[in-house]
């Protein structure tokens, strides 16, 4: 485990409207307990968008015709740079707003502790975990746990 992320550089878009939506350096506070000593160095984007872009982009990239909470494109390390280069970039994440604001509604959670949550889930998929089967579900999901907890957010997997 590292210490960092010694330099963290997040930028946020927003394509839609900032009103109700946490701001930029909430996006970067969660970005950056998600790799905390995981990663010393890291350039990353995020973008909020709308039902429309969000469901554009799970189609084109996912074949998945609907908009969906978050989306993660991790990326990839250029062929032919040389080995000792390093890359920091991870890639991008996209969060879809009206998807977020409609499932923090229904499921009954703040709608900041939702949006640190699919932050968080995002950046780790940036990094390499997935959830494709269910042990690395679980694995997945209690790191998000423990980052959550360490910012003072409960238990998004957690049912009433």
């Amino acid at each position: 485990m590292t210490r960092g992320p010694v330099r963290l550089d997040v930028s946020v878009g927003y394509a839609i409207p900032r009103t109700g939506l946490p701001a930029a350096v909430s996006f970067r506070k969660w970005v950056a307990a998600a790799l905390k000593g995981r990663i010393l160095e890291a350039d990353l984007a995020i973008r909020i968008v709308d039902s429309k872009e969000g469901r554009a982009l799970n189609r084109h990239y996912r074949g998945k015709d609907y908009a969906t909470n978050v989306l993660s494109f991790p990326a990839e390390r250029p062929r032919g740079l040389p080995k000792g280069v390093r890359m920091p970039l991870l890639g991008d994440l996209v969060l879809c707003a009206p998807v977020i604001s409609r499932e923090a509604r229904e499921q009954g959670k703040p709608l900041a502790a939702h949006y640190a949550h699919l932050t968080v889930h995002g950046a780790l998929h940036l990094l390499g975990w997935d959830h494709g089967d269910e042990r690395e579900a679980e694995c997945m999901e209690q790191l998000e746990r423990e980052i959550l907890t360490g910012l003072g957010i409960a238990d998004p997997y957690e049912t009433s």
